[in-house]
């Protein structure tokens, strides 16, 4: 079975344009190393920097899966005005944005980070909870260059690993790595 990897990170446009521009080459980074490393990708099928990794990734030759907050398709591009183009498929939940943050995190055996807000400070304390392999891509703001902060606030021993790395490709390899090690136990 493929690796499920999760991307998370800021569907808004609260960049300034020097920060844009050095985001949006890693956030491109990021979906060619998903795609060269034969994993499948799952987003919360949304906007902003997560489009962007999303739609690399599959224009790359990733498999995309997007979990969407929606019921169908027309609630999907209508109501949440999310895009349905980056995806090879849509899992429509029907929980809302909250309640799909839960099915996409547990969907994921590594979920990464690139910048991020409140939506996505609630995915990382999911995939915290749930114990999961995190990658933060560093430098990128958001809740990517927090976590030491977070864990240090607000921690508790869940069996999570945080892996760092400006580098998208280096950061991939590391979780990686760490699951590999996770599933030789």
């Amino acid at each position: 079975m493929k690796t499920k990897v999760g991307v998370m990170g800021s569907a808004g446009d609260i960049l300034s344009s020097v920060t844009s521009n050095l985001v949006s080459t890693r956030a491109e980074s990021l979906g060619r190393a998903i795609a060269a490393n034969d994993v499948v990708l799952f987003t919360g099928a949304t906007t902003g920097i997560v489009y962007l990794v999303g739609k690399t990734a599959r224009d790359s030759g990733a498999f995309h899966v997007g979990i969407s907050p929606a019921s169908h398709l027309l609630e999907h591009t209508e109501r949440y005005r999310l895009p349905a183009d980056a995806c090879d498929v849509l899992v429509y939940t029907g929980f809302g944005l909250k309640g799909r943050n839960v099915v996409l995190v547990r969907s994921c055996d590594i979920v990464l980070f690139i910048a991020g807000a409140m939506g996505s400070l609630n995915e990382f304390s999911i995939a915290h909870d749930e114990g999961k392999v995190i990658g933060c891509l560093t430098q990128t703001g958001g809740v990517a260059d927090e976590a030491d902060y977070l864990i240090e606030k607000f921690s508790k021993q869940t069996g999570a690993e945080i892996v760092q790395d400006a580098d998208p490709e280096k950061l991939l390899k590391h979780c990686l790595f760490k699951l590999a090690q996770r599933q030789a136990r």
